[in-house]
């Protein structure tokens, strides 16, 4: 008798890992509908439900779609995930969301992307806290640092911590350059200067890739941001509100704030972002970057050759409700143009994918209204599809194995990691008399420090009268807005306002004190510089890795990522566009000391 052996299920070419990617994507673009298509070029904002399962009450989705909506319903299979939860759940929700996109008719897989969450920054709109993830430095923090090494090690970490749930790609690195002191954006850059941005962009992105000359399924893909560099705003506002819309050259720099995206596409940056801002008194239309045909396909596509994924900014087309508060969209130079008009204009642009936005359907009614050739979104799902076959997703990196995630995310040697770095960071402006480090058990006046940490070092005192030593933690000054999503962006003034300012000095004029200042923006302190007995920059770092480097457990290796301007006149008068500005700042860019020297 003859064994009847069972039917080997059919796969069809875009299935076959075998196939080279380029057979596979059109072969897949061949079998997908219109409506398959436009829901590619949207990447929309998600979070997690309770437990790692899927939220699926409407009034905890973002602009009212859940996750399970927008896959079955809108054919949608980018999302940017907001909040974490712990490294398990996080697996589970990112498996149980693949499962879904499984099941619908072509299975295309979901790729995951986030902000920036391996540091201190908590905004909503630029990255989150660390979580249950390794904590290091802010990006100014690396750049402190300046070891390219480093750098590379950073991102090596933060590509197996993001694979291990299932985080495909990284919304950064940003490599905008701080010539405006005030710009609220600063705290992710690399600092001010061109030259030390492209250097630590390329081991950013080879740390990302991982093994291999390119992406590949052990790759996290990134997003290099914000072209053409989204420093330069007028007085320091930024787009993301209707009073920052203006990007100036005032210096004639533009090509300056080019060179880390030269940098980063020589090293095979595969994603790129336009900023909100439109360029004012430059050849370019004055509209936004991402409407901007001569920018996107003009300067990026042709004169830089970049032919990879362009990825607007969130929400430029519609408005939206955040945080329970109306906001416009970000079409700045295009305010009257519908939301169909603003689409077209910006895949006339260059735009291949919509940031924070859940309407393939005007997509579908401009091709079907004869308003946009079809084959014109062939060619940015197309590059979407690629970027998806690169990563693994189709094949054996769809789904994460929760045990992994939890023995991965926030390992042991990963957290040392960090830890080190934060301590490296730390910025030795001033140190009179060879102040620091501190013998220990000293009597410590604290202010911004922990007491129970601090006690391992020295004794916390109540009153300064009582203290060998104060240790004052400050932030870098800021004015607080209105809105509740625009509190995060902390802008405007860098000065201290006057009352907080004689309460510092006059502590500084009772004991003698240690001043550690987070720098996310340069402050103007020069008080307040002139009189502690030592000053220090921070840029994310725990109590205890500040108390390592005060007490000599640590050694401070950090130098100025940008100049520490004088006065809020210098920086007034300044151009937004140039860098290391003033010619007699509190301390100079690089500037750094060591102990012992």
């Amino acid at each position: 008798m003859t064994a009847i052996l069972p039917t080997a299920t059919a796969i069809h070419p875009y299935q076959d890992p075998a196939r080279p990617f380029d057979e596979r994507v059109r072969d897949l673009l061949g079998r997908m509908t219109l409506e398959e298509k436009a829901g590619q070029l949207f990447h929309a904002m998600t979070t997690l439900g309770d437990g790692g399962e899927l939220a699926d009450d409407p009034q905890r989705a973002f602009g009212g779609h859940t996750v399970r909506q927008m896959v079955t319903g809108k054919s949608m299979t980018h999302f940017n995930l907001i909040g974490a939860a712990s490294a398990r759940e996080m697996a589970e929700w990112h498996n149980r969301v693949q499962e879904l996109a499984a099941a619908t008719r072509l299975g295309i897989p979901v790729t995951l992307s986030t902000d920036p969450r391996h540091a201190f920054t908590d905004n909503p709109g630029t990255g989150m806290a660390a979580g249950p993830f390794s904590e290091w430095p802010e990006s100014l923090g690396l750049a402190a640092i300046g070891d390219p090494d480093l750098v590379r090690q950073y991102a090596d970490t933060v590509r197996q911590e993001y694979l291990a749930v299932g985080l495909r790609l990284a919304l950064h690195p940003q490599v905008d350059l701080a010539t405006e002191p005030r710009w609220s954006r600063i705290c992710n850059t690399f600092g001010e200067d061109a030259d030390l941005t492209s250097r630590l962009v390329v081991p950013y992105l080879q740390g990302l890739r991982g093994p291999g000359e390119k992406l590949g399924p052990d790759s996290v893909s990134a997003v290099v941001k914000h072209f053409p560099g989204g420093g330069p705003q007028k007085d320091g506002e930024d787009p993301h509100f209707p009073y920052g819309t203006e990007q100036v050259y005032p210096g004639g720099r533009f090509d300056y704030h080019l060179a880390p995206f030269r940098a980063a596409l020589a090293a095979g940056a595969t994603q790129m972002m336009p900023y909100y801002g439109k360029p004012v008194g430059t050849p370019y239309e004055e509209v936004a970057f991402g409407f901007n045909r001569g920018i996107v396909t003009g300067l990026l596509r042709e004169e830089l050759g970049f032919d990879g994924i362009v990825l607007s900014d969130w929400g430029i087309i519609s408005d939206s409700d955040i945080m329970g508060e109306p906001h416009a969209a970000r079409a700045w130079g295009v305010e009257d143009l519908s939301r169909h008009e603003r689409i077209l204009k910006a895949l006339d642009a260059g735009v291949d994918q919509f940031g924070g936005e859940t309407c393939p359907e005007l997509v579908v009614d401009l091709v079907r209204d004869g308003r946009l050739p079809e084959t014109r979104i062939d060619v940015s799902v197309g590059r979407l599809l690629t970027e998806k076959f690169r990563l693994g997703l189709f094949d054996d990196r769809r789904y994460v194995d929760p045990d992994q995630a939890e023995a991965m995310v926030g390992h042991a040697e990963f957290r040392s990691r960090g830890a080190v770095a934060q301590r490296r960071s730390v910025t030795l402006l001033k140190n009179t008399d060879g102040l620091l480090p501190l013998p220990e058990r000293l009597r410590l006046h604290l202010q911004g420090v922990d007491p129970q940490k601090a006690a391992t070092y020295g004794s916390p005192v109540d009153h300064p009268e009582d203290a060998d030593l104060a240790i004052l933690r400050m932030d870098t000054p800021f004015e607080p807005r209105h809105g509740l999503f625009e509190s995060f962006f902390r802008a405007g003034r860098l000065d201290v306002e006057p009352g907080r300012l004689a309460e510092i000095l006059d502590l500084l004029d009772r004991v003698p004190t240690v001043v550690a200042i987070h720098l996310d923006r340069p402050a103007v302190i020069p008080e307040i510089a002139e009189r502690a007995h030592a000053l220090l920059a921070v840029y994310g770092a725990s109590d205890e890795a500040l108390l390592d480097v005060l007490f000599g457990r640590a050694a401070p290796e950090g130098k100025l990522p940008f100049q520490l301007p004088r006065s809020m006149d210098e920086v007034t008068n300044g151009h937004p566009d140039v860098p290391q500005e003033s010619t007699d700042p509190v301390h100079p860019f690089g500037h750094g000391l060591t102990y012992g020297a």
